[in-house]
């Protein structure tokens, strides 16, 4: 394992920020994975995943069975990691502006296709070079100002290069499920059941750009928009949430980093047997049929339905209490579905997100899929 530890442009005079990457096999070295951890600096399983998956890698290493060359990043999220409010951890948000961190990565489709375009030809493998390095060029040309944005700069130079990333994440309660884009499919449905997914959910565009669309789309849209020439879409990249926040053990750290092992098996990064796939927990749905379920009042939140309960149209999935007069209002699902997460608090606000249910019709048509 070599380890590198890179400089983040400091935020202020005197604090010192680093993002600390480990890298397996030969440099250069094909298949290229890259997997990171808790870009949502306070969602910790994926952490526990890496901490496992990095010593089977080690040993893997010492004997000799790394094909390709592997990049971790045990914590994609220093900033996330430092932040405290009264003692409670705020890793999703960035406090200097309340922005996601996992949101508004740069779109880099356009400029990669302005560069590369009169570099592509007949060759497919070629042109997936050719592809790449006009992403880190795009990547490199990037202006970044906020510590968030040199981040996003430093993650996406990282993996741009990558035949398969991973970015683990959790939920608050829930099921492992995956998040990729449509033309994608296959290969999720292949990590997802090697990980016993329960729900794997597709878009081509799910909006807010986050960070595995960033380095996905640009192949989509410069094979859109040069379909004379032969355009692999090179790069998988999936968005994987490992359970709940409150998953946190090794047992599941070890059999999910055996998972990953064992994906990375049947992709040629690895060597050796990764054993019979096995069956599949769920079928992949769209992302616009997951239909969010928010709370219409205050109030205490009772839920009348378990995690990975198949729910009715119409099926009351959690009721919010009135503390004072004992008033119950129902929280309903409008489509049969997989109720694949839910809310982790017990008193809800109006319009606060309380679960998701993947269902098989569009209920969101907004340009905006994912939760804020």
């Amino acid at each position: 394992m070599r380890t590198e530890v890179l400089d983040l442009p400091p935020e202020l005079p005197g604090l010192r920020r680093t993002l600390t990457v480990q890298r397996f096999g030969e440099p250069g070295a094909r298949p290229l994975a890259y997997v990171q951890a808790s870009l949502h600096a306070d969602e910790i399983p994926g952490m526990m995943a890496v901490v496992h998956l990095r010593e089977l890698l080690l040993r893997m290493e010492r004997d000799g069975r790394i094909n390709g060359e592997i990049i971790l990043v045990p914590v994609a999220n220093p900033l996330g990691l430092q932040q405290r409010v009264l003692g409670g951890h705020i890793g999703r948000f960035d406090l200097a502006d309340g922005l996601n961190f996992n949101r508004g990565f740069p779109a880099l489709g356009e400029a990669v296709a302005e560069r590369v375009g009169a570099r592509l030809g007949e060759d497919a493998d070629a042109n997936v070079q050719a592809i790449r390095a006009a992403a880190l060029e795009a990547a490199e040309g990037l202006a970044a100002v906020t510590p968030a944005e040199h981040l996003k700069k430093a993650l996406l130079r990282l993996a741009l290069p990558a035949d398969l990333v991973l970015d683990l994440h959790c939920d608050s309660e829930a099921l492992v499920h995956l998040y990729t884009l449509t033309p994608l499919s296959d290969l999720g449905a292949e990590l997802g059941a090697e990980l016993g997914a329960g729900a794997l959910l597709l878009a081509d565009v799910s909006g807010d750009d986050p960070f595995d669309e960033a380095v996905t789309r640009p192949w989509v849209e410069v094979a859109a928009r040069f379909p004379e020439h032969p355009v692999p879409l090179a790069c998988f990249s999936c968005t994987v949430e490992f359970r709940g926040t409150q998953d946190v053990a090794d047992s599941t750290g070890a059999a999910d980093a055996a998972a990953i092992v064992r994906f990375l098996q049947r992709r040629g990064v690895l060597a050796g047997d990764p054993g019979p796939l096995p069956a599949s927990l769920c079928e992949a749905t769209e992302l616009a049929a997951s239909e969010p379920l928010s709370a219409p009042v205050a109030g205490i939140v009772a839920f009348r339905r378990d995690l990975g309960a198949r729910v009715g149209a119409g099926e009351t999935v959690a009721e919010v209490i009135d503390p004072y007069s004992g008033a119950r209002t129902a929280v309903t699902a409008t489509q049969g579905g997989l109720l694949f997460a839910r809310t982790s608090a017990r008193f809800a606000m109006p319009g606060q997100r309380l679960g998701k249910v993947a269902g098989t019709v569009p209920v969101q048509r907004g340009s905006k899929l994912l939760s804020p």
